[in-house]
């Protein structure tokens, strides 16, 4: 037991390192996992008792606990998961906490729902408009005041008027269910022998009841969602509650649909976008067990449930699982913990695997079920590389001829075509061509992106903004700005010219109208409205456009060019995610890869559709290199408004780092995003062997230097995915 009869240790959401201990009132019983409101100087905080044994202080120097929630306490496996996180990141364990306390309006139980049943008194009066409300009433069934009103079209002061005559009693009403029922029978799909045999490896995995994860490793379009949707079933069977993670709100929507259509209703959804109200019903319905799946983002990851039986982390290999801001966690890598820890399986999908959970399988940590063929006989799309070299386009335009004469070729035959470019906006820079300024962003060492849609030029850092000037700021020159290579609005000017009769739209995440706009843009791309689509990365995440069967790659070098140890990961898993949209439905799908380096492995992988020459060529590169997942890092971000007081810091934490065998310290130099929302950054890197308790060198060392004061901030990564 972890506190005395009259002192308990409490874990408050707040950055700090460890527990307080706090006096309970007489009266009041508590127990690890009960959520409290506690004092911390001036202010309450919703809390938690926590396991961490209670410091040994007379009550009379102690505060007490202010009151005890009416809300199941946090599992024991719960508070593991925050002191884990908490372990793992280097993050105080109070901002973990943090994330799983976000709904403290739905701590208190919502309050009772009142309604009128008929009590067999007739009134004195009986008026034609009584007599419809008892003629609705017989049957003893219970209203709501306003629902009955409604229905026997009558003001609400009638059905009053019975109540104070007796003829109708106020009684309470059930509490109305959240989400209709899910039916793990309701559309049983028919899948394909492979589908089939993979669906019933996952069945079988749920019905252990133990820990283990499954990587379903399949090419795009080969119905991964429905396999994984069998195991789903299963663990809903077995009353067990269910978490499916996606990387991008936008996917929701379409995943809701088939959601509904496979279980007969749809799962509760956790993402930035639902309502706070929404929310807090949501997380109570997931402590108190009456909510059965939740589709989110990664957040929902530290959503307290009562009984999860399955995790399911969709389009595994995403970047966006990546939290890189106060608690730095990844959350396919903490859904394995929290498994682990809880002793239930965890399903990974993806069609390009991550490097990671790719040696996991190969080494035999996951399993692998592999889905080589596209559902219902399709075939994945052919690759072809256009050598910009030797078939560049036209001056001032972007777009290759072959693959203008393929977009026509397209649209002759009444079908889609896809234009990717991982560049937002117009134009990634302005310059003027009299003087030679540049538009950089007042608060990031960036340049401001033209976003001519709007008329705007715009920072994709920290936010800033400014309208784009007539004349140069710096000379005076009129009509001298010019746009310096494409973004995706450029790419779609030149589309709209030289297709003037295709409907063509841009799918970005900074267009206006968030994510409702989004959604239906994606409905009508769907729907066939649309006949070229030109998107950044969002267009290469899940959709299903059943009409689309070309895709051409504007700029197939942009994500190579950069010292990232993960870049040419990243670039195979976008450019094949995004080809493989291409063909879904049934049609050959092909895909043109704009290139100024064919020859680089992966676009050679790519043309060549052989995924295993990739993850070949990688995997060995990242062995010889002791990168993950052969080797660990870690990256430490000091930042300050003062350049010089950073750098100074940076330089003194370097120098008291601790000499340790197969431990690397690297840096402090500047990062490839030398200030952003004006304060200058220097990165440190560590670089481990795989042997090495990273956590605890990087304590030990972080220990060893001064408190950061004056602005200054300190940021620790472990196990980084941007370098920027």
């Amino acid at each position: 037991m972890t506190a005395t009869a009259d002192i308990v240790s409490v874990l408050v959401p707040l950055a700090i390192e460890g527990t307080y201990s706090y006096r309970v009132p007489a009266g009041l019983a508590l127990a690890p996992g009960d959520i409290v409101e506690v004092p911390v100087g001036p202010r309450s905080y919703v809390a938690c008792v926590w396991d961490d044994p209670a410091e040994p202080i007379a009550t009379s120097r102690l505060k007490s606990v202010a009151a005890k929630f009416d809300c199941p306490p946090l599992s024991e496996n719960m508070r593991r998961f925050v002191d884990w996180v908490a372990n793992w990141t280097l993050a105080p364990k109070g901002m973990v906490l943090r994330m799983v306390l976000r709904a403290p309006a739905a701590l208190e139980p919502p309050a009772p729902q009142v309604g009128v049943r008929a009590t067999g008194e007739a009134p004195e009066r009986l008026t034609d408009a009584r007599r419809r409300v008892l003629d609705l009433m017989d049957g003893g069934l219970a209203w709501t005041k306003r629902g009955l009103a409604e229905a026997a079209g009558v003001s609400p002061g009638v059905v009053d008027g019975l109540v104070a005559h007796g003829a109708l009693e106020l009684v309470e009403l059930p509490p109305k269910p959240l989400f209709p029922p899910l039916d793990p029978d309701h559309a049983p799909p028919d899948l394909s022998d492979g589908q089939g045999e993979a669906a019933g490896h996952l069945r079988d995995k749920i019905a252990a009841d133990a820990f283990s994860v499954t990587l379903v490793d399949g090419v795009t379009g080969s119905g991964k969602t429905e396999v994984y949707f069998e195991a789903i079933a299963e663990a809903l069977r077995r009353r067990k509650q269910v978490l499916v993670l996606l990387p991008e709100i936008a996917l929701t929507h379409e995943f809701l649909e088939r959601f509904d259509r496979r279980f007969g209703a749809r799962p509760a959804e956790w993402h930035s976008d639902q309502t706070p109200a929404m929310r807090e019903r949501i997380w109570r319905g997931v402590i108190s067990g009456e909510v059965r799946a939740v589709v989110g983002a990664r957040s929902a990851l530290f959503l307290p449930f009562r009984d999860l039986g399955l995790i399911v982390i969709d389009e595994e290999h995403d970047i966006a699982y990546k939290q890189e801001d106060r608690v730095a966690y990844n959350a396919r890598d903490m859904a394995v913990v929290r498994g682990h820890l809880a002793g239930f399986p965890v399903v990974l999908s993806s069609a390009t695997p991550s490097i990671e959970s790719r040696n996991n399988a190969d080494r035999g940590r996951y399993e692998r079920i592999v889905l080589a063929e596209r559902f219902n006989s399709g075939t994945v799309p052919r690759i072809e590389a256009i050598d910009l070299r030797r078939e560049a386009p036209e001056r001032g335009r972007f777009l290759a001829p072959r693959l203008v004469s393929e977009i026509e070729r397209t649209l002759g035959a009444g079908e889609q075509a896809l234009l990717f470019l991982n560049r937002r906006g117009y134009a990634p820079l302005t310059l003027c061509r009299a003087c030679g300024h540049r538009f950089g962003c007042p608060n990031c060492s960036a340049w401001l992106v033209d976003h001519r849609f709007r008329g705007r030029l715009v920072c994709h850092h920290c936010g800033h903004e400014e309208p784009k000037p007539l004349a140069c700021p710096e000379c005076g020159a009129e009509d001298s700005l010019v746009a310096c290579g494409p973004g995706v609005e450029r790419v779609a000017e030149e589309v709209k010219a030289r297709f003037p009769d295709a409907r063509t739209l841009v799918l970005s995440s900074d267009l206006p109208g968030g994510v409702r706009r989004m959604r239906m843009e994606l409905e009508s791309v769907a729907a066939g409205e649309v006949d070229i689509i030109v998107g950044t990365q969002l267009v290469a995440k899940g959709h299903n456009f059943p009409e689309l069967t070309l895709v051409g790659v504007v700029d197939a070098d942009l994500g190579l060019a950069n010292g990232d140890p993960r870049a040419a990961e990243r670039t195979f898993q976008l450019l094949a995610q995004v080809t493989g949209r291409a063909g879904r439905a049934g049609q050959v799908g092909i895909g043109y890869v704009q290139t100024h380096a064919p020859e680089h492995p992966v676009i050679q992988a790519l043309v060549a559709g052989d995924r295993e020459r990739f993850y070949e060529y990688e995997i060995e590169a990242r062995r010889d290199a002791g990168l993950p997942p052969f080797g660990r890092l870690a990256s430490i971000i000091v930042s300050a408004e003062d350049r010089n007081a950073a750098l100074a810091y940076a330089r003194g934490l370097a120098r008291v780092a601790p000499v340790v065998d197969k431990v690397a310290v690297l840096g402090p130099a500047e990062a490839p995003l030398a200030i952003v929302r004006g304060k200058s950054r220097f990165r440190l890197i560590v670089q481990a062997a795989l042997g090495v308790d990273l956590q605890a060198y990087l304590r030990r060392w972080l220990a060893l230097a001064p408190p950061p004061r004056g602005g200054l901030r300190v940021a620790v990564d472990v196990d980084p995915q941007s370098f920027l």
